[in-house]
């Protein structure tokens, strides 16, 4: 037991001095901790006072001061009155060989007005009625903006259908609704995204969408008007027209080709939208009272006229006439938007003697407008005398720089930018112009020229081109 207690008493002093000497350690290093921490702020204190003082020379900036700018000046500031208008001779003699150039073919007719005092400067065969290939649409657009509030929206909506799980899509005449959130054409169009949203939250909870019916009863009669060509419906510029269509019934947005079925493929776009590929889409008509589930409305009427003239595009001008048709009491089909539009220019004060119409675009080759007609609805709503037509001549395409003269009627250097604004017209055998000039001197002109018997449409381009450059650099006196 002695052996075991010494070893143990043994231990015991080990520890003990082992214990001092740590504590030693630990004490010693808090020391060299101190010292080094307060060494530190002694060496940062130094490194302060050390530091160069800064320059006497140092200049202080006095506060800002913006110029004085004066009075604002508008940007687009009206053209003068006092801007001398052309001789009606000097302008003859010099634009009227342009009209005898080849290119341009037989069967050629024009027409120049000044906007300001209503004088006709040019006037070759201008009464004789000519196929106004696109042009036509200078008359839908007036016609449009004379009868609808310019600010007016078409609704497209979904109801309930007669069954559970079935839904309508009811087509308001709105061809813009787009698959893509936006648009890729037309912008400031509602989405299917949209559409469908509303409804999965208005169904009960639980119950799945199996069928999509779409309801394109707004618009009636034939899908294709007499005087189309049979490849022209679809093709990259038409299709059969409906109430109910999806990117302007193109078969996929951003697309050039137009769709056959443009009510089913809008029918299809909703059902994706709604997560069910696979429901089945149909055509029929809403159930008389059905629940709304959901609805978008269009841009505003405006700003699809000035879609459909800058972009020519048939298909809004188709859906634009047969809105006017409904309007005035007639039947949404195309002979309805057709004599819709004819009577709304014609109450408007515009002469339309000569005026024949088988659709709103101009595709049909039965519709015949003298250039007269065309010079005085461009004046009209140059002037402020069509009623709110005035607002067309934004859509009106300006001279290379965007839509169908986007690369087209900029080559002359004498032509002052954005002098030209105008609405192409293109057939097979048909070219013809039609839009405003701002002459060399700052006179506003109005002018048509259409040439229906033209068998070479790069040089017919190019002889209206080169008439509407001319027109504009043309001082006349």
């Amino acid at each position: 037991m002695w052996g075991v207690g010494t070893i143990a008493s043994s231990g015991s002093t080990v520890i003990t001095a082992n214990y001092g000497r740590f504590r030693r350690r630990i004490a010693m290093g808090i020391v060299a901790l101190v010292l080094l921490v307060v060494g530190g702020i002694v060496g940062v204190n130094r490194l302060l006072d050390d530091a160069p003082a800064a320059p006497d020379d140092v200049v202080a900036v006095p506060e800002a001061q913006l110029p004085d700018l004066g009075d604002a000046v508008p940007v687009l500031a009206s053209l003068s009155s006092d801007a001398p208008a052309p001789d009606p001779a000097a302008l003859s003699e010099q634009l009227t060989p342009l009209l005898e150039v080849p290119g341009l073919g037989t069967g050629v007719s024009a027409e120049v007005v000044d906007v300001a005092t209503g004088d006709v400067l040019l006037d070759a065969d201008a009464a004789d009625p000519a196929t106004p290939a696109s042009t036509a649409k200078l008359l839908t657009a007036a016609a449009v903006l004379v009868t609808l509030d310019p600010a007016e929206r078409f609704e497209t909506t979904v109801v309930a259908g007669s069954t559970p799980g079935e839904v309508v899509l009811v087509g308001g005449g709105d061809l813009t609704l787009s698959r893509t959130a936006p648009s890729q054409t037309y912008p400031g169009a509602p989405t299917v995204d949209d559409l469908a949203a509303q409804v999965v939250a208005a169904m009960p909870a639980g119950t799945p969408v199996t069928r999509v019916v779409v309801d394109s009863s707004l618009f009636s009669g034939p899908l294709t008007a007499s005087g189309w060509g049979p490849a022209d419906a679809p093709s990259s510029y038409a299709a059969p027209v409906t109430a109910t269509a999806v990117d302007g019934a193109r078969v996929a947005p951003g697309s050039t080709a137009r769709s056959g079925q443009p009510g089913l493929d809008a029918g299809s776009a909703l059902a994706d939208a709604l997560g069910v590929p696979g429901a089945t889409v149909v055509l029929g008509q809403a159930p008389a009272g059905a629940e709304v589930l959901g609805s978008v409305l269009s841009a505003p009427v405006a700003r699809q006229v000035e879609q459909a003239l800058s972009m020519s595009d048939n298909m809004l001008a188709e859906a634009l006439a047969r809105h006017v048709a409904i309007a005035r009491g007639l039947p949404a089909t195309f002979d309805g938007g057709a004599q819709a539009v004819i009577d709304a220019v014609a109450e408007a004060g515009v002469d339309t003697s000569g005026v024949t119409l088988a659709d709103g675009s101009g595709l049909s080759r039965e519709d015949r407008i003298p250039a007269g007609v065309l010079t005085a609805v461009v004046q009209g709503a140059a002037d402020g005398s069509l009623g709110g037509a005035s607002l067309m001549l934004s859509g009106l395409p300006v001279a290379g720089y965007d839509g169908t003269l986007a690369d087209r009627g900029d080559d002359d250097p004498a032509t002052a930018p954005g002098a030209i604004r105008a609405k192409t017209g293109t057939l097979l055998g048909v070219h013809a112009l039609a839009g405003t000039v701002v002459t060399t001197d700052g006179r506003l002109l109005a002018f048509a020229v259409v040439a229906d018997g033209s068998s070479d449409e790069a040089a017919a381009e190019n002889a209206l081109d080169d008439f509407a450059s001319e027109l504009a650099a043309c001082g006349c006196r």
